[in-house]
């Protein structure tokens, strides 16, 4: 792969689940080296760890980088928008890591750190297997828990308690008649027109890419972002409009007027052109509908009642978060971040915001994110 360290080596693993799993890898040398597990999330790639894999390393880890299921090299995935869309749920992409696990000759894995809808693949498989997961790191998603039971529902959002919360469909409705009338993105992801929109945009896959990584950064000023009191229509308007879109607009036309000056793409350190072209010669070529899959997934009821298997169940492995200070993710669900720290994880270890850093922590402070993350292994490595 073409912007790679030479230290880290690319491959493919059968996992056991369907997928020939292709992974970045440094520190495989020494068998013995405890593993750690980085997993991206939307739209990235297993390349997105590139900056804090060789520090990990130097610090005595094994550390690998998979591209998940719907991403990059790693086949056995269907493309279909009317495909195997239960494959891509939260449950199997969990199998997908433990195969994958299992594949590298482990039983256990010192720490799984997942970032943007990678942090609820890690969250759900410290969660479900933490025998195997010791502990986990979640990055710009907080994890509020698993659905509640049905009957405690009653139309109320489970990540805030207000009054003022509506219920999906009412969101839905009360977005679409604001005086700017929005959407939620995570619903226009799941729709069949997205990836079209995306992937055949005017501008092109490339330039979609660098104004949406923009966009989302910290070199947007416009990302100050704060806590939100409600699940509501009135609240969520507050969001920039990456997340609660115009209703008339896509993702590509959302993004387009925050496209960078060709002065501010050649200052931009942590993603050269020859980087951001990895994401562009991936994505043109796959598209973008197996992430999207996830979304689909995310906003099915039908999935979303399989998770309530694990209502009431907690993180109790170690755990911290990593966001940037200027990353919207961390509020963008009303409550999540408070109920993570507060209950759904029992263990947590710190929750730390990033200065310098939007949305994409990893890419745009790799210094302080390897910081952060090595001294957290070192204390489950000198604890096991």
């Amino acid at each position: 792969m073409e912007a790679l360290h030479p230290a880290i080596r690319s491959r493919e693993v059968d996992n056991g689940n369907g997928l020939s799993m292709h992974l970045m890898e440094v520190g495989f040398e020494e068998p013995d080296r405890p593993l750690v597990l980085l997993l991206h999330g939307f739209p990235e790639l297993a390349y997105s760890w590139r900056n804090v894999m060789l520090p990990l390393a130097d610090a005595g880890y094994h550390v690998v980088a998979p591209d998940q299921r719907g991403y990059g090299r790693t086949t056995g995935w269907n493309s279909d928008y009317n495909g195997d869309l239960p494959s891509f749920a939260i449950g199997n992409l969990v199998r997908d890591v433990l195969g994958l696990v299992w594949a590298l000759g482990r039983r256990h894995v010192l720490a799984v750190v997942g970032h943007d809808f990678g942090s609820p693949v890690a969250a759900y498989c410290a969660l479900m297997r933490p025998d195997v997961f010791r502990s986990v790191v979640m990055m710009s998603a907080p994890f509020a828990g698993p659905p509640p039971p049905t009957a405690m529902l009653e139309g109320i959002n489970p990540l805030c308690d207000d009054e003022a919360v509506q219920s999906e469909p009412e969101i839905h409705c009360a977005l679409a008649v604001l005086e700017r009338p929005r959407k939620h993105y995570q619903w226009y992801y799941s729709t069949p027109q997205a990836n079209d929109d995306m992937r055949h945009c005017t501008q092109g896959v490339h330039d979609f890419l660098r104004a949406y990584f923009h966009y989302k950064s910290a070199d947007w000023s416009g990302n100050q972002p704060f806590r939100l009191n409600a699940w509501s229509a009135d609240e969520l308007e507050k969001l920039p409009t990456y997340y609660v879109m115009d209703l008339d607009s896509d993702m590509a036309q959302t993004v387009a007027p925050y496209m960078p000056s060709a002065e501010a793409v050649a200052d931009c350190g942590w993603l050269s052109e020859t980087e951001l072209e990895v994401y562009s010669g991936e994505f043109g070529r796959t598209g973008f509908q197996g992430g999207l899959q996830w979304y689909r997934c995310a906003t099915s009821e039908t999935e979303n009642n399989t998770l309530r298997l694990w209502a009431g169940r907690t993180i109790d492995v170690p755990s911290l978060f990593i966001a940037g200070q200027n990353d919207w993710g961390v509020y963008q669900k009303p409550g999540a971040f408070e109920v993570m720290q507060a209950s759904a994880c029992t263990r947590m270890e710190g929750c730390h915001l990033v200065a310098g850093a939007g949305h994409w922590v990893q890419q745009e402070q790799p210094g302080e994110v390897s910081r952060l993350l090595s001294g957290f292994l070192e204390c489950q490595k000198s604890g096991s």
